[in-house]
């Protein structure tokens, strides 16, 4: 049994719960969608599977792309491709080797959702990147749902795809998003129409579990929280320049400083080509 056929079993196993069905919650239901129902649980159904592209490239930060990919691989049906210039191994900022599935190329049509991870000298890489960036743009133009996790942003910033939404990024490099034309917005999730971007790192498991309530319903992805049994508990509370200790927190800020003056430059940079 596959990890997906696992997970499949397990959900369907947690519908069988007495669990009381919500009608929607807080997540309406999408247009071309219908309600379904899974041994109890209601679920949107979609007329046709979804196609999620989420982009990968060298240097990326292996955790902003897991988390959510995790999510989106218990959504029902939907298919999942990790999309880059080759289908040669990515390695990541800590040396993780992934496969790509599809190349630029392959991608013909707009995907429903286009996904951006982020990372350090990779993502600023990628802000001036013209394969990259017209890659989206064309992935965009079409999709339901444009989104990124941590600094990602910057890379769709780049392609001028934040421009006049609100939108978000890992602390260290959010301040850069106004340089492209963005309103920054501090907060774990922002959505702005069809633009969602997540924070640093970590809120990518968040900002899966968001999506997949998004596509499937607010009781599917609950019942997706409770498969991967996400109950955060940090062991220090030091996860927000706000929590962390002044020390820490002063010392982390030195440390980014190169990285955020280098994605300031390369989003200078990246203005030029749409202005």
């Amino acid at each position: 049994m596959t990890r997906r056929t696992l997970g499949k079993t397990l959900l369907a196993g947690a519908a069988a719960l007495p669990v009381a069905a919500s009608e929607t919650g807080k997540f309406p239901l999408p247009a071309g969608y219908s309600v379904a129902d899974m041994g109890g649980l209601k679920y949107f159904a979609p007329a046709k599977p979804e196609h999620i592209v989420m982009l990968i490239y060298p240097g990326m930060t292996a955790l902003d792309l897991i988390g959510p990919q995790q999510a989106f691989g218990y959504v029902m049906g939907a298919k999942v491709d990790l999309v880059w210039k080759t289908t040669d191994p990515v390695v990541s900022d800590t040396g993780v080797k992934m496969i790509p599935s599809a190349t630029f190329k392959d991608v013909t049509q707009p995907p429903d959702l286009i996904f951006v991870p982020g990372g350090g000298k990779g993502t600023v890489a990628l802000m001036t990147d013209p394969a990259v960036l017209d890659f989206l743009v064309q992935s965009a133009s079409g999709a339901r749902y444009v989104t990124s996790v941590c600094s990602g942003s910057l890379v769709l910033g780049a392609a001028g795809l934040l421009r006049g939404y609100r939108a978000t990024s890992h602390w260290a490099v959010r301040d850069v998003l106004p340089t492209l034309g963005a309103e920054l917005t501090a907060g774990r999730i922002v959505e702005d129409r069809t633009r969602i971007t997540a924070g640093g790192v970590t809120a990518g498991i968040d900002f899966g579990l968001y999506l997949a309530a998004k596509l499937r319903g607010e009781d599917y992805g609950r019942s997706v929280e409770l498969m991967l049994e996400y109950d955060p508990h940090p062991p220090f509370h030091s996860g927000t320049p706000a929590e962390a200790r002044a020390d820490i927190r002063d010392g982390m800020t030195k440390m980014y400083a190169p990285l955020a003056k280098a994605a300031m430059a390369s989003a200078v940079m990246a203005k030029a080509r749409w202005t």
